[in-house]
């Protein structure tokens, strides 16, 4: 491989589970796209400046060293000779955005420790290397959680933040050219170290198996910040975090492999927005490997039929990636992916720009009723655990919400936080809620969400770490009373022209291609749109019409997965009407009374946390997600043609088999998380269990009419 991360077309053709889409060089219209592209990333500020670069190359040699003399020291301290102190030695190893080379300025460095098997992970790294950095003056913020479904360490070296796991493989002495690529470096080794090991392993399997590294990186770049401006960058909460944006890219790189990175761009929208889930997106073959650990394998294991969007990780053990997607969760995806197709069409016709494509998603005029989530704690460090406790658990209301509604009440959670400067210590949360599309309303039909709130409140008051002070509070909100500090500038923008539920895409409006359009072109193999590959400044002409690459593309990803049903998630919505009883302040809310405009939905004031209900819950954070394992089985691939690739795994369409063949059940609305299977009856009876319930929301659309022009 070259050091710009081109190679030759025969290595390319193998790449991957099947023969690419479609191999022919670029045009000059896609490398005046591309450079267009490239300036508004540089424009967005995604690179770092030369000065920052050489000041994490030093922070992470001065970490390295740091390592080398902690386990030196431990080894000593714990009687062995000197000659084996003089051989031992640990390694720091890097993943994640810093490794695939798409971080962006300030951020974190995702970064694995390497020690020998008698330098534990909870006496001598949570323990003596906690010391060691604690006691010096380039490290700030140092935060240690040994509990969390992939231990980590978090802290600042010299202003630049580091996330540092730790693997104790089984050797004595770790040598400095260790190749944790092998899967030797598993073996006799525990599931905390699998797991921090699947992070480096994971990323560079991904750098070897796509045929330009240097394209690669361009178009993950541009796909990370498009996920993050339209809302859908967050594992934690339902979407998809980093490696799964890498996973998706590295995929359409491997099916267009002498793409420049703006068509890139453009055929990742339009696979994916064809794509069937919950057939697989995998880069390479399941390999059930020697050392029999758990892999993913839908034929085997009940859990993995129910993953509604698989993203299949290269290394061994291979898993999921994605497994926290949910019913909501993946509409709202599958919406965006339409929008960005569309918006690439007309791109392609050289009629926009790329600012269009990133125009930021109005979560706060997209719906007429939210949740809102505050929290709250008496001091910063409790605030700090409090708040990662309550983000790793919020997806779980989702769940609960979907379960007990049977996914007709669907949740939009925003992936982000707010706070307010006139309430310290206080963070707030908000989830967009609507009917599921082209479900019927009946008369006087309402969602009683009080018992899942209960519920949800329940599970989260078993923090094991739960401290006085730490309080939730959960209300509906409507559209017009959601709090001013949440727009940018603390100032509320005028009210659209145009209701949220009729909000449609800038692309669709100026392209006018609707789905049903597009499916019957693919269907009949015709394309009723002339797309020329051209340029009118430059006048240069493209050597393949865009149609031609378009039907090529169609005929492709039709045998590639089957065309899903992309329900709009964003359609008009129902006359909405929210009925609660009189607000009760809860009597040690920290502000006192309820915000105008709200109503309560549970007893927010927590004086003692929930006892007798289980064992106390880990701690979890965002490594449960990017890097989480499920419980899983061995054996999969056998004869069994897994994940939907160009021409190769899924019968054409039309005579395609059903989803049955990843899961029991064919239609996504039908599938729920195995964890949430109860019946919305189990949950009357155990409400004796609960707190009281309050006054509280109770969600009644009793009809859905189409959306006129009022704002709500």
């Amino acid at each position: 491989m070259s050091s710009n991360g081109s190679i030759n077309s025969a290595t390319a053709l193998r790449l991957g589970l099947s023969d690419p889409i479609f191999t022919g060089g670029p045009t000059q219209f896609d490398a005046i796209k591309t450079r267009e592209l490239e300036k508004f990333l540089a424009d967005a500020g995604l690179y770092e400046s030369q000065e920052e670069a050489i000041r994490r190359e030093e922070v992470l040699g001065r970490l390295d060293q740091i390592v080398k003399t902690w386990v030196k020291n431990i080894t000593r301290a714990k009687g062995f000779n000197e000659q084996l102190v003089q051989e031992a030695n640990a390694k720091i190893f890097t993943f994640g955005s810093y490794r695939l080379g798409v971080h962006g300025p300030g951020a974190d460095i995702d970064t694995l420790c390497v020690g020998p098997r008698h330098a534990n992970r909870d006496e001598d790294f949570f323990g003596e290397l906690y010391r060691m950095l604690a006691d010096m003056t380039e490290i700030e913020e140092l935060h240690s959680v040994p509990d969390a479904y992939v231990p980590v360490l978090n802290f600042k070296f010299s202003g630049v933040s580091i996330d540092l796991l730790y693997a104790n493989v089984a050797l004595w002495a770790v040598p400095e050219d260790l190749d944790i690529s092998q899967d030797s470096v598993l073996q006799n080794v525990d599931e905390q170290t699998v797991r921090s090991l699947n992070g480096c392993r994971v990323t560079d399997q991904i750098l070897r198996l796509v045929p330009n590294i240097q394209n690669f990186r361009t178009a993950l770049r541009c796909m990370r910040l498009w996920a993050k401006r339209r809302g859908v960058y967050s594992n934690v909460r339902g979407f998809l975090g980093g490696i799964n944006w890498a996973l998706l890219v590295a995929r359409i790189c491997q099916l267009y492999p002498n793409a420049l990175p703006s068509v890139l761009v453009s055929r990742f929208f339009r696979v994916y927005n064809l794509w069937r889930w919950p057939n697989p997106v995998m880069l390479c073959p399941i390999q059930e490997g020697s050392l029999g650990l758990p892999v993913w394998d839908p034929r085997r294991n009940f859990r993995d039929r129910q993953h509604l969007m698989p993203i299949i990780t290269p290394a061994y053990p291979c898993m999921n990636s994605s497994y926290n997607v949910s019913t909501s969760t993946l509409r709202v995806m599958m919406e965006e992916f339409r929008r960005g197709n569309e918006i690439c069409e007309v791109l392609e016709t050289n009629n926009a720009g790329w600012m269009t494509l990133f125009e930021p998603f109005p979560f706060f005029e997209a719906y007429k009723n939210y949740l809102q989530i505050d929290i709250a704690a008496e001091n910063d460090d409790d605030l700090r655990k409090w708040k990662g406790w309550i983000e790793s658990r919020l997806r779980q209301l989702n769940l609960k919400i979907e379960r007990d509604t049977n996914s007709t009440l669907q949740c939009h959670p925003h992936p982000g936080e707010f706070s307010e400067k006139s309430r310290p210590l206080h963070y707030y949360y908000f989830m967009g809620l609507r009917r599921k599309e082209g479900t019927n309303a009946q008369e006087g039909e309402q969602f009683d969400i009080r018992l899942t709130v209960e519920e949800f409140k329940h599970s989260v008051c078993m923090y094991h770490s739960w401290c006085p002070g730490m309080w939730i509070h959960v209300c509906h909100v409507r559209r017009k009373n959601i709090p001013d500090f949440v727009f940018p500038g603390g100032i509320r923008p005028p009210p659209a022209t145009k209701p949220a539920g009729e909000m449609l895409s800038v692309a669709k409006t100026k392209c006018g291609s609707g789905k049903k359009r597009k499916q019957d072109e693919v269907a009949s193999g015709t394309n009723s749109k002339e797309i020329v590959s051209s340029s009118t400044d430059s006048g240069l002409h493209a050597e393949k019409s865009a149609k031609e690459r378009f039907d090529a593309d169609v005929k492709g990803i039709s045998n590639d997965a089957r065309f899903p049903d992309n329900t709009s998630c964003f359609g008009p919505e129902g006359e909405e009407s929210v009925r609660f009883s009189p607000p009760v302040v809860p009597s040690g809310s920290p502000s006192g009374s309820p915000e105008p405009g709200k109503e309560n939905i549970v007893r927010e004031n927590i004086h003692e946390p929930f006892v007798g209900h289980g064992s106390p819950l880990k701690e979890l954070d965002e490594f449960e997600n990017d890097l989480g394992m499920t419980s899983q089985v061995q054996g999969f691939i056998g004869t069994m043609k897994v994940g939907p690739t160009v021409k190769q795994e899924v019968a054409a369409e039309g005579k395609a088999a059903s989803s049955s063949k990843w899961l029991q059940n064919g239609s996504l609305d039908e599938l729920e998380p195995i964890e949430l299977t109860g019946l919305v009856s189990n949950v009357a009876s155990a409400s004796a269990s609960l707190a009281p319930r309050k006054p509280s929301i109770r969600l009644n659309f009793t009809s859905l009419p189409k959306a006129t022009g009022s704002s709500a």
